[in-house]
């Protein structure tokens, strides 16, 4: 249970040693040292940055949208919390644009929840999905807050927590909200609508799209799969939750560490992550500033990782990979059992990619099948064929291929807008 300080004294070790790594890398790039022509220099301060970059902590990144270029104009975005609980910030990235055709236009575009993962990453891991949407949605967005922030005096926070806070939002800004829930949240989103939709609660979202989720894990194997079956949750319990230390905001309350959660992601493709390494000392010492950009952006984020409660951990790991409550029709909700055959109102967009080696193709078009009172031209299953994990929601194919779909969807079923049909529409998209 002493993980959590052992980790933050071998920071505490490191420090002097980044220090003056920090210290080197800044003289031989300073362009008054002569060194700093040379191949040798230039290796200096490469291999100062990469022991650097590899022994500290990264912190939460900012979003950073400040405006967009749409139609040839640059539209304004100003980042603002509508709404605020103890484990989560509702963002809104509030669009305004000085010409009034634009303005105008902004005002009709369609209202946008963007479900946030609580597996590690922050939600600005979702920074170019949110960008990509802002351009023809009204977008929000869950920002959920480190455990190691949190006192325990705010109390615990676990699954069923997780899906109450999703209804709350979705009451928060109906009418007429869709809903793109990425990876982990699929679950909780797809049980939100089903309580909604049992309720009868007229705020029923009118789509939901379930990006890369573990709706039923059984479908296809993959390394997070197979861990879950192999160790059971005592295991979990012992090996992998530890408890914060004094100094911490969220003192003595178990988590998750996110240190171990990073760990967990780089071992599944570590080849990769070294040899991106390898690149960037090359394309330091070759002066290739536009790759070095470009590397530095995607893994000052991809480092940058949270704490999360052990309750929500634990009830995720049982309950969605181990025993498939969702699929198996036993999931509970504060003593209330979760039906998705009961969603009417809110349509289905499923997104996977070929390549997924987190969420394989199967897992998330398994909601389909759940959802059994929806007419059959309210789903859409969509493949993404050459794409991975990340690949769905960020990058090039993500802008290109798959948000057009995602746009076209959201469009067709704004109002609750329900319309005969016959057939599972299934997209395959090879780009």
């Amino acid at each position: 249970m002493l993980l959590y300080h052992i980790h933050d004294w071998q920071q505490a070790v490191l420090s002097p040693w980044r220090f003056a790594a920090e210290a080197a890398q800044a003289a031989f790039q300073n362009p008054f040292v002569p060194a700093s022509y040379t191949q040798a220099g230039r290796a200096i301060a490469a291999g100062a940055e990469l022991f650097e970059r590899s022994t500290r902590n990264f912190h939460k990144p900012a979003f950073g949208l400040s405006a967009i270029k749409f139609r040839g104009k640059m539209i304004d975005i100003r980042e603002e919390v509508v709404d605020e609980k103890p484990f989560c910030r509702l963002l809104h990235f509030k669009r305004s644009a000085e010409h009034p055709d634009i303005a105008k236009k902004l005002l009709h575009d369609p209202k946008v929840l963007v479900v946030a993962p609580m597996s590690g990453h922050h939600a600005t891991l979702l920074r170019g999905t949110v960008e990509a949407l802002l351009q023809e949605h009204d977008v929000y967005i869950t920002d959920w807050t480190d455990a190691k922030l949190v006192p325990l005096s705010k109390g615990h926070f676990d699954l069923e927590d997780y899906i109450e806070y999703v209804m709350e939002f979705i009451r928060f800004l109906a009418p007429d909200v869709h809903l793109l829930a990425v990876c982990q949240p699929a679950v909780p989103v797809l049980c939100a609508a089903a309580i909604l939709a049992e309720m009868k609660d007229p705020a029923q979202p009118s789509s939901m799209t379930l990006m890369g989720g573990p709706i039923d894990t059984r479908v296809a194997k993959t390394v997070v799969t197979e861990l879950a079956r192999k160790k059971d949750i005592d295991w979990f319990r012992n090996t992998v939750i530890h408890a914060l230390p004094f100094y911490y905001p969220g003192a003595y309350r178990m988590v998750y560490p996110g240190f171990i959660q990073l760990n967990g992601f780089m071992s599944m493709n570590m080849e990769r992550h070294i040899g991106e390494y390898f690149k960037l000392f090359q394309n330091l010492v070759r002066g290739d500033d536009d790759s070095v950009t470009k590397h530095r952006e995607f893994y000052d984020e991809y480092l940058s990782v949270m704490d999360t409660t052990a309750e929500f951990y634990l009830q995720t790991v049982e309950r969605v990979f181990q025993t498939h409550d969702l699929p198996e029709g036993k999931f509970m909700w504060h003593g209330q059992l979760v039906k998705p055959q009961l969603i009417t109102r809110t349509a289905l967009l499923t997104i996977e990619g070929e390549l997924d080696d987190i969420s394989a193709p199967g897992q998330t078009r398994a909601a389909h099948d759940l959802c059994t009172g929806l007419s059959k031209d309210m789903k859409v299953a969509h493949l993404e064929i050459g794409v991975g994990h990340y690949g769905i929601f960020n990058g090039r194919r993500w802008r290109e291929r798959i948000l057009p779909v995602v746009r076209d969807f959201i469009r067709a079923h704004g109002n609750n807008s329900v319309e005969a049909g016959s057939h599972l529409k299934v997209v395959h998209s090879k780009g």
